[in-house]
């Protein structure tokens, strides 16, 4: 692997962390717009049991998603492969950042006929809610869970794991 894969590699496996507020200083245009700088989501792949932050999946365009025509009916991808797309959401806290909200929406793509399904009120739910700091993974599959909680807890010594809520880490599997 050259050193220029080697450092596009290194760029896509990394939180979002907000720096400061976009409101401070000024109450006019864009005030109470909300900022999606401490928001990055993670691409679970059950199939070829890897997890992965993919940056293209807050406008649409992951390694997943291109490539195929969404539908709006889950039946014309009945024989599609299963993907989870996990908006979390990086906090600050008195001992530094954290998991502050997780929540997975799903993503179904069969490459066979280039056609793909997802529930955009789904994900623009679960963004919204992972931005208020919750917890919403209780509808993935185990395996899923299990590779997103191993992905957390590994990632960058696991400091961020360590600082996040008990509610997450009960609600992953260990």
């Amino acid at each position: 692997m050259s050193s220029e894969q080697s450092s596009n590699q290194k760029k896509s496996n990394q939180f979002n962390i907000i720096k400061d507020d976009p409101n401070d200083g000024h109450g006019g245009y864009g005030i109470g717009s909300i900022s999606l700088e401490n928001m990055s989501p993670v691409i679970i792949d059950p199939n070829d049991d890897r997890a992965f932050v993919d940056m293209g999946a807050m406008h649409g365009r992951s390694e997943v998603e291109r490539r195929v025509k969404f539908q709006s009916d889950r039946d014309v991808v009945a024989n599609g492969k299963l993907y989870w797309i996990v908006w979390v959401t990086v906090e600050k806290g008195e001992h530094g950042p954290y998991f502050a909200g997780v929540c997975g929406s799903q993503i179904i793509v069969d490459r066979s006929i280039k056609r793909a399904f997802k529930s955009m009120p789904e994900h623009v739910k679960h963004m919204e809610k992972s931005l208020k700091g919750k917890v919403m993974v209780q509808h993935m599959d185990d395996h899923s869970k299990k590779l997103l909680k191993d992905f957390l807890a590994n990632f960058e010594g696991g400091e961020m794991w360590e600082n996040a809520s008990a509610e997450l880490k009960d609600a992953l599997p260990n």
